[in-house]
């Protein structure tokens, strides 16, 4: 039997953790402190509140009423402070701001990349071996061609839209693609870090393309190559596809920037993000900031 004192004890928390922010805003994640610390630095009107340990800041960046946080590093942590950044705000956009590896050979460590749609490329089943190949459990199915004994799956989807729905994609809002695709032609991006590390190639722009997500960091060339053919994936991180789904479950217009700080495996020697993980960082937070000040 619960005591009444410990009845109301309980009742009570969830109301007062559930106390809602009426002010419209745009969410904008970032997954790393560079890019959260950069887009803090211009932030005007600045309050914080903490939610089960993370950390919102609210205020005005480039002309809009934002509400700024960090996703935390990979896809659970990005589904989870999503999901309650939407329950907590009154949130009309979310716009992820990070860094990323480089998937297409075409792509360069600096590049930015604003992916048309994003999927869960671990979301897999790791197959038996039969022989010499891989094969799947009769009640099982993969629309995609396996990497040995990994075959991706497509994940089912509850939502307000009807009955739950089976898909790889998520997609960016068209909206907020064609404000990103003008940003873009108008804005230039370093090429050196703070400690005069420079790119070989100035950094580039992309707006459309297919990013992929898996809680798993990326650096091997052969798996590289794999998603780059059969995902045709520009860019591979660890929590866009995670806020994407969220973002299409509740109906939010949703978009990420993904900077590269490496190339996933595909360059030669060590994996380059800890040489240009700040210049990516940055690069991706000045582009959100040109971002926001072009939204309607």
């Amino acid at each position: 039997m619960i005591r009444p004192a410990l009845a109301l004890m309980l009742s009570a928390a969830p109301l007062a953790a559930q106390t809602a922010d009426d002010t419209p805003r745009i969410a904008v994640m970032s997954a790393f402190q560079p890019e959260w610390i950069s887009l803090q630095a211009d932030l005007e009107g600045a309050e914080t509140q903490t939610i089960n340990g993370t950390e919102f800041i609210t205020g005005t960046l480039s002309g809009q009423e934002v509400v700024l946080f960090l996703s935390g590093v990979s896809m659970v942590n990005a589904a989870m402070t999503t999901q309650m950044a939407l329950e907590r705000f009154d949130i009309e956009a979310i716009v992820f701001s990070g860094i990323a590896g480089g998937i297409d050979p075409a792509l360069n460590i600096g590049d930015v990349v604003v992916a048309d749609q994003w999927g869960q490329w671990l979301e897999t089943v790791m197959a038996r071996q039969v022989g010499d190949g891989f094969e799947l459990p009769g009640f099982l199915a993969s629309p995609f061609p396996n990497e040995g004994m990994i075959f991706t799956r497509e994940t089912t989807v509850a939502s307000d839209r009807g009955e739950p729905e089976t898909r790889f994609w998520f997609p960016a809002d068209p909206a907020l693609l064609e404000v990103a695709a003008r940003v873009a032609e108008a804005t230039d991006l370093a090429d050196c870090n703070a400690d005069n590390d420079c790119l070989t190639e100035p950094p580039q722009i992309r707006v459309g393309g297919n990013g992929v997500s898996g809680s798993s960091f990326m650096d091997n060339a052969g798996l590289r190559d794999w998603l780059s053919t059969t995902f045709e994936a520009q860019v591979v991180d660890m929590e866009s596809a995670a806020v994407a789904q969220v973002a299409w479950a509740n109906q939010v217009p949703f978009i990420a920037f993904r900077s590269l700080s490496d190339l996933a495996g595909g360059g030669e020697g060590e994996n380059e993000m800890g040489v240009f993980m700040s210049l990516a960082s940055e690069n991706s937070a000045a582009l959100v900031k040109a971002f926001l000040a072009e939204m309607p």
